[in-house]
């Protein structure tokens, strides 16, 4: 998501947002920042695949499932990849000038957690640039030096 956004003394901004996979660390997550990485994950996916496995392949002969459970299950099953995808962090930026060696004279970086909400803010942003000279100090936007 990039927008170019011209605030009232005719600078023009880019504002973007892009997606972060990893959570950016904080000081205040340092001493709780215990994960193991993505290998827990990858084991409770692979576990969980292995007992629906057995659940099916132990199933009587005459049990039939119906249409329904099927379809409700599948949906269970997606929820929570697709909650996922869609609480990412985002990483917005907003920046303008050139100081002649391709580098931003102003840069103004945040951080939102997912799609709709960085989309959001975006919007926020870029009515807050075409208002003022700069964005909100009390949006998620914070300057960089």
């Amino acid at each position: 998501m990039t927008r170019q956004v011209r605030d009232v003394n005719g600078r023009l901004w880019t504002v973007r947002g892009t997606l972060t996979w990893r959570t950016p660390a904080t000081e205040d997550d340092f001493e709780h920042d215990v994960a193991a990485g993505y290998v827990p994950g990858i084991m409770m996916l692979g576990l969980v695949a292995l007992l629906g496995v057995v659940l099916i392949t132990w199933m009587p002969e005459d049990v039939v499932a119906a249409g329904w459970v099927l379809l409700l299950l599948a949906v269970l099953a997606l929820f929570f990849p697709a909650r996922w995808a869609l609480r990412r962090p985002w990483t917005l930026i907003a920046e303008t000038g050139d100081d002649g060696d391709g580098e931003p004279t102003e840069r103004w970086v945040g951080t939102v957690r997912g799609y709709f909400a960085a989309r959001g803010e975006l919007g926020r942003i870029a009515k807050n640039l075409g208002a003022d000279s700069q964005p909100s100090y009390e949006g998620v936007l914070k300057p960089i030096n």
